[in-house]
């Protein structure tokens, strides 16, 4: 499996003081120097995290592939055409959640991220939708012209040593078998970390993880190199 790195939470504590350290693309040099996969950040509408300058910035001058976090609308998909990421992940985004809560409800919106999909794939950038993961959702998504999604973790995460992980488990293993089965690559992220990521080698359609906050966590203690690098060896 390949480790993509989301450096938001960078950004984050640049932000808390309004001020210019700790900076998001020297994180990102970090993350590729270390050999991540991809770098994502998530350019949210209110820009709580990561700004329009760090997305520029981070383009321009790092050779990892960028990966978008974004949600479906005009605006995001405006700066997307622009900037031209190697991919995006299209996200449901609501403002008072303090993270992503869910995955995008593509069975409901199929025509809505259908028209969305094409003139993002047309630009030649690939796209992942973030679900939740249960049958119709991989269905729908199968159906939108995407090339990928990520399955949403949270659930699992949160299950992790309770009575629940195995049946949380198993609608992951489900759903990527599914996905591939109907073409998809699938990647998988949200809550993921240095415990409960060890039965992402059970899922063997997984491509990609996209982990942040833990990693961000622990490189306060130990680096973010050495964060990195303790990721990518539980994830060989």
């Amino acid at each position: 499996m390949l480790l993509g790195v989301n450096i938001d939470h960078v950004a984050t504590l640049r932000n808390a003081r309004g001020g210019v350290e700790p900076q998001p693309i020297n994180a990102a040099k970090i993350c590729q120097n270390c050999g991540a996969s991809s770098i994502t950040t998530h350019l949210r509408e209110d820009r709580r995290h990561i700004t329009d300058e760090d997305v520029e910035l981070i383009s321009k001058t790092i050779s990892t592939p960028l990966n978008l976090e974004m949600a479906v609308t005009d605006e995001m998909g405006e700066i997307a055409l622009r900037i031209k990421p190697h991919s995006v992940c299209l996200v449901p985004e609501k403002r008072q959640e303090v993270t992503t809560e869910g995955g995008l409800d593509v069975a409901r919106q199929l025509d809505k991220i259908t028209e969305f999909v094409k003139p993002l794939v047309n630009a030649g950038i690939e796209v992942s939708l973030f679900i939740d993961p249960s049958e119709s959702q991989v269905k729908a998504s199968a159906k939108t012209g995407a090339q990928f999604i990520e399955l949403h973790t949270g659930s699992y995460s949160n299950a992790f040593g309770t009575e629940n992980e195995e049946i949380e488990f198993q609608k992951l293993k489900n759903s990527a078998k599914l996905a591939q089965s109907l073409g998809l690559k699938v990647n998988a992220g949200h809550g993921l970390d240095y415990e409960n990521v060890s039965r992402m080698h059970e899922i063997p359609e997984l491509n990609e993880l996209n982990i942040g906050h833990s990693i961000i966590s622990r490189s306060i203690f130990t680096g973010l190199e050495s964060a990195v690098k303790e990721m990518m060896e539980l994830i060989k």
